[in-house]
């Protein structure tokens, strides 16, 4: 404004002035005149609402809604009662309206304050030290009627320890289930359980079996979807099968279809998050082994055709060595630092890091879901 103000009239004109500021002359004109502006804006004064209560009623509604009658019930049944006995002092808006300005609008019932409920970390670098657990429903031929699936995963191979078929949701049912499985492999205290909060999960019967037994359990949070994804790509994964039959006759057809599937998937099929291993190489320990047998193959494949794997040598990559749920970012975080001195490198020249050594991210279990497997060793 003062540069436009003292600027040479005759040899800048105003428009040109406020163009090359960026400045429109309306503008100009109006920030010239603040006062006459306020003065304008300070006559315009909203007229008092004719229908607006005295304060003498509205201090007689809220003496009557503070009477030991009254204290306790909303405004709608204040209004309704007074009504019913010829009285009428103000609208159920009305009521409101002035308990408002009171301060007294607020939940009278004694209620429970929210729960911050810590996100769920869990880290696995062996099998059986996590478990993750859950149940899903299977249709039968009959509408409504469901059929539950009781399924326990190793977090760290995706191995399926033991699971059951059940016509309905049972803590007795799963009491029995994690008792049979932790005595059939030979669990020592220390295990750790992970699974939803539902009714089954967080019963006492349940509870006290862990607590005999040193398990110790952890919980998803609240209405959280994918804080137990193991689980829930392993009921996917399932009923994603070409040959899933989608409903089933009975208790014995489901169990006789879950038997085949669970073999297959623990014994036969290759898992692409645990380097295309089977989840039994894993939690049997036959990864070395089964390493052997490809790094041969591979090895002679590069000696017939050395031109056919231009980043040299290739190597069986390995299973992660740590599996997560819910990962702190400083855990799974890898990084390749490059120094100053170190030469330039092409575009052909092998990775920094090892892919043998390279731990997936959380985004890869998103990516290509965990896969299951069968109870028997």
């Amino acid at each position: 404004m003062a540069l436009i103000a003292s600027r040479d009239t005759a040899l800048v004109p105003l428009s040109v002035a406020c163009a090359a500021l960026g400045m429109s002359r309306a503008t100009h004109h109006r920030q010239g005149k603040p006062a006459a502006a306020d003065a304008r804006t300070a006559t315009r004064r909203r007229a008092p609402n004719h229908r607006r209560l005295s304060e003498v009623e509205r201090q007689r509604i809220l003496d009557t809604l503070h009477l030991t009658e009254y204290a306790d019930q909303p405004p709608a049944e204040v209004y309704a009662s007074l009504l019913g006995k010829g009285t009428f002092i103000g609208s159920i808006r009305t009521m409101y309206r002035v308990l408002k300005e009171a301060g007294e609008t607020r939940e009278r019932r004694n209620q429970r304050p929210p729960h911050a409920y810590a996100k769920p970390s869990l880290t696995a670098t062996a099998p059986n030290q996590i478990w993750t657990w859950d149940i899903t429903k299977l249709a039968t031929m009959k509408k409504g009627v469901f059929l539950m699936a009781y399924v326990i995963v190793d977090l760290f191979s995706r191995y399926v320890v033991g699971w059951m078929v059940a016509n309905a949701e049972s803590q007795v049912w799963a009491t029995k289930l994690f008792a049979e499985t932790i005595a059939r492999h030979g669990i020592e205290p220390g295990l750790c359980v992970h699974s939803d909060r539902g009714a089954t999960m967080k019963s006492d019967t349940l509870a006290q079996l862990f607590a005999t037994l040193g398990v110790t359990r952890s919980f998803n949070r609240p209405h959280v979807s994918n804080d137990n994804p193991f689980s829930e790509a392993q009921f996917r994964t399932l009923k994603y099968q070409p040959d899933y039959p989608g409903r089933f006759q009975g208790e014995h057809d489901a169990k006789s279809y879950l038997t085949s599937f669970f073999d297959w998937h623990n014994n036969e099929h290759h898992h692409s998050g645990l380097a295309l291993f089977t989840p039994a190489d894993v939690f049997l320990k036959r990864v070395e082994q089964t390493t052997v047998i490809r790094q041969r193959a591979l090895d002679e494949a590069y000696a017939l055709h050395p031109e056919r794997f231009p980043n040299g040598p290739p190597r069986v990559p390995k299973p992660p060595a740590q599996v997560h749920i819910k990962p702190l970012t400083s855990e799974v975080l890898t990084m390749a630092v490059v120094l100053d001195d170190e030469p330039a490198r092409g575009p052909d020249a092998p990775p920094l890091v090892d892919p043998a050594q390279h731990r997936p991210s959380p985004r890869d279990h998103r990516v290509e879901p965990p896969v299951l497997a069968s109870n028997a060793p």
